[in-house]
């Protein structure tokens, strides 16, 4: 049985396909081709397909691809009534209790005063620690640099 499907070419990183049609049980990296169809670049959603290959192969019973279907849909080739139409798939949210939108709304009200609750003593014992540290390199700084000497 023949099959329409994406020939991976290209550097790593940057992949590249021919639309070929192949034998189904062949590999699709190292199989014969029956046809190449054409081309389509991933990164710039560029094909070209040529048309009436592909309907003809279709018409002849080549199943194509998930992918290929989707290609050849945007092509505007005619698919026959045989081939499965491509179902929009919805992606699972593991954890939807975290996301932002789902969360409870917080009043302005409450968030107001968690931030007006911050004692300016609290600010000063944050910046504190850092001034005394900041001091202690300067004080061991000069010293180093006439042993170094």
């Amino acid at each position: 049985m023949l099959a329409i499907r994406l020939q991976r070419t290209g550097r790593k990183g940057h992949a590249q396909f021919r639309l070929v049609v192949q034998d189904s049980h062949v590999s699709p990296k190292s199989g014969k081709v029956v046809a190449q169809l054409g081309s389509y670049d991933p990164h710039t959603k560029a094909t070209s397909l040529d048309k009436e290959k592909a309907s003809f192969y279709l018409e002849h019973g080549a199943q194509p691809s998930e992918r290929m279907v989707s290609i050849l849909q945007k092509e505007g080739v005619k698919l026959p009534k045989w081939v499965a139409p491509l179902v929009k798939k919805e992606g699972k949210i593991r954890s939807a209790e975290k996301l932002r939108k789902n969360q409870p709304a917080k009043p302005v009200e409450e968030i107001a005063p968690e931030v007006a609750e911050a004692p300016e003593s609290a600010v000063a014992e944050e910046i504190a620690p850092e001034a005394v540290e900041s001091a202690k390199v300067e004080e061991i700084a000069p010293e180093a640099v006439e042993s170094a000497a």
